[in-house]
């Protein structure tokens, strides 16, 4: 089994990334080594870059002492781990020989999920290079990189083939691009009935803007946390059809006060509590047909 990746298009590598924000944002996952991402994928080899959803077991915070943050970072893994399934239950029926696209795949634990469930071919596509080795490094590993495959491209302009994905998704990568962008190169790539799932914090816009809070979250990541409605708007334009919109907010409160009791804390942990208990930003899963 090849160790080499599948050759990028001609071309396809080139201006990757176009604008200084994109460069800052790459710049910042090539140099990320966070252990709230490491720890918790070397649990059993799934790297996520995403949060946790479901409540966690009490007993995690009892017992000894010099194992309570093994037990933690254990039950933080299955949470995101949980997470991914609930966003792989929206995509609807996959078949073996169909495809599907990470956008914004991160270490690409996610999609190797997504190969196990379905069998089918999944591509994930990220603007940091360090992200794309160690993915491409993961599912050599797991021998399934004749599968799984990850690649160094923008996911507003990917170059991948135009109606050949049965589904895409972004888990919580798109307040880092325009979405009216974003859509519009996931309709071109989505076969028609095609399924579209993101699950995102977005900011609500009954409260007239960025909380404090959600402006906090946005400095710590690099990103730009888009409000609620903009994501509606920006699917209607490019014939992205919501077919289910499920509220996470109170799902997910358990994972950060789980977190902000682990060795893991980041310091981001006390403006997501305060923006979800808040009602300032919300925790969503948005599912969309292309038609």
């Amino acid at each position: 089994m090849t160790t080499t990746p599948a050759p990028a298009a001609p071309g396809a590598s080139v201006g990757v990334l176009r604008t200084a924000y994109q460069k800052a944002v790459a710049e910042y996952w090539n140099n990320e080594k966070d252990p709230v991402n490491l720890r918790l994928g070397d649990v059993d080899g799934l790297y996520h870059h995403h949060y946790g959803i479901g409540d966690y077991d009490p007993s995690v915070l009892e017992g000894p002492r010099e194992t309570r943050d093994e037990r933690i970072v254990e039950e933080l893994h299955r949470l995101e781990s949980a997470q991914a399934d609930v966003l792989l239950d929206h995509l609807g029926p996959v078949a073996p020989d169909q495809r599907l696209l990470d956008a914004g795949c991160g270490r690409g634990g996610t999609s190797i999920m997504a190969n196990a469930r379905f069998g089918c071919q999944v591509d994930g596509v990220s603007i940091s290079q360090s992200q794309v080795d160690f993915a491409n490094s993961q599912a050599h590993k797991r021998g399934v990189d004749d599968k799984v495959r990850y690649h160094f491209r923008n996911m507003l302009d990917t170059g991948l083939p135009t109606g050949a994905f049965q589904g895409i998704w972004n888990n919580e990568s798109t307040m880092y691009v325009d979405l009216f962008e974003l859509f519009s190169e996931h309709a071109r790539q989505l076969a028609y009935g095609g399924r579209y799932v993101t699950i995102t914090g977005c900011y609500n816009d009954v409260t007239g803007g960025r909380s404090k809070a959600v402006s906090r979250i946005d400095e710590h990541y690099t990103c730009n946390i888009h409000p609620r409605s903009a994501y509606f708007k920006a699917m209607a334009a490019n014939g992205l059809v919501p077919i289910n919109v499920v509220d996470l907010t109170a799902a997910t409160i358990p994972y950060w006060e789980l977190r902000a009791q682990s060795s893991l804390a980041t310091g981001v942990e006390d403006p997501f509590l305060t923006a979800y208990r808040e009602g300032s930003f919300h925790y969503l899963l948005i599912a969309a047909d292309r038609v």
